[in-house]
C-alpha cells in the first residue's frame, strides 16, 4: 500500500489540535494532574514502576540507535546487511533530531511552559499556561515530556517495517506506544508535565519519524525486491 507522507503528517496535525483543544476545554490537564498531587506533594510518582521508568527511560531508545549502527558497520563485512545502513540513518538522526533537539533543544528550553508543580493550583507560584501559550524564555521546561519523548521513540521500527513485514510493525508500534504511555503516566504522577506535553511529545516524535523515513526512502526501500530483513 502506498502512502503519503504529506497526508500522513496532515492527519497527525489535524489529531494533535483537535486532542490539544479537547484538553483545554475539559480542563484535562489540570484535573489529570490533580489526581496525584496528594497532600501537598507527588507520592505516587516516587513509587514503582514510576520512579524506575524514570531512571531507565533513555536505555532504551540510546541502545536501539547503538545497535542499529553496529548492525550499519557489521554491513562493510556482510553485505546482507546493507539495508542497515539507511535503516541505521533514520534511527540515530530520528534520536537527534526529534527526542534530542526538536522536543529537549528548542521546545523544552525556550517555551517556557511551568510544570505542574510550578503552578500556583499545585502549591507553586507560577501562572497554568496552555500548551499554545508561550511563557518565559528559559523558565518552565514542560513542554513537552523530554522523557516520553524518549519513549515514544521506541516506536520507531514501525516506519522501517510497515510494508515488508506489517506485522512486526504493528508490534513495535504497540509496543513503543504502549511505552509511552507508561512513561507519560510517570511523568504526570511525578508533577513533571501535563497530559498535553506528552501528547506532543509523541506528535514531535511520530511527525519526524515521518519526514525521515520519506526522505530515506524507507518506504521504497522496502519495496524493493533486494532488500533484505
Amino acid at each position: 500500500m502506498n502512502r503519503n507522507p504529506w497526508m500522513e503528517s496532515l492527519a497527525v496535525v489535524v489529531f494533535l489540535i483537535a486532542a490539544t483543544w479537547l484538553i483545554a476545554a475539559s480542563g484535562a490537564d489540570l484535573a489529570v494532574s490533580s489526581r496525584f498531587y496528594i497532600n501537598g506533594g507527588w507520592p505516587v510518582g516516587d513509587q514503582f514502576p514510576w520512579h524506575a521508568l524514570y531512571k531507565m527511560v533513555r536505555f532504551p531508545a540510546v541502545s536501539l540507535a547503538l545497535g542499529s549502527l553496529l548492525l550499519a558497520l557489521y554491513s562493510l563485512k556482510d553485505r546482507s546487511f546493507l539495508p542497515w545502513r539507511r535503516r541505521s540513518a533514520f534511527l540515530v538522526l530520528l534520536l537527534i533530531i526529534g527526542p534530542g533537539l526538536l522536543v529537549n533543544s528548542y521546545f523544552k528550553d525556550h517555551w517556557g511552559r511551568p510544570r505542574p508543580r510550578e503552578v500556583v493550583q499545585f502549591g507553586g507560584q507560577r501562572e497554568f499556561l496552555q500548551p499554545w501559550q508561550k511563557g518565559e524564555d528559559g523558565k518552565g521546561r514542560s513542554f513537552p515530556s523530554g522523557h516520553a519523548s524518549a519513549a515514544f521513540y521506541m516506536t520507531a521500527p514501525f516506519f522501517i517495517y510497515r510494508r515488508s513485514r506489517p506485522r512486526q510493525a504493528r508490534a513495535w508500534l504497540a509496543g513503543g506506544l504502549v511505552f509511552g504511555i507508561f512513561m507519560s503516566i510517570a511523568r504526570i504522577a511525578q508533577g513533571g508535565h501535563f497530559l498535553s506535553d506528552n501528547l506532543w511529545a509523541w506528535g514531535m516524535v511520530h511527525l519526524t519519524a515521518l519526514f525521515l523515513a520519506a526522505l530515506l526512502g524507507l518506504d521504497r526501500e522496502d519495496a524493493s525486491p533486494t532488500a533484505t530483513d
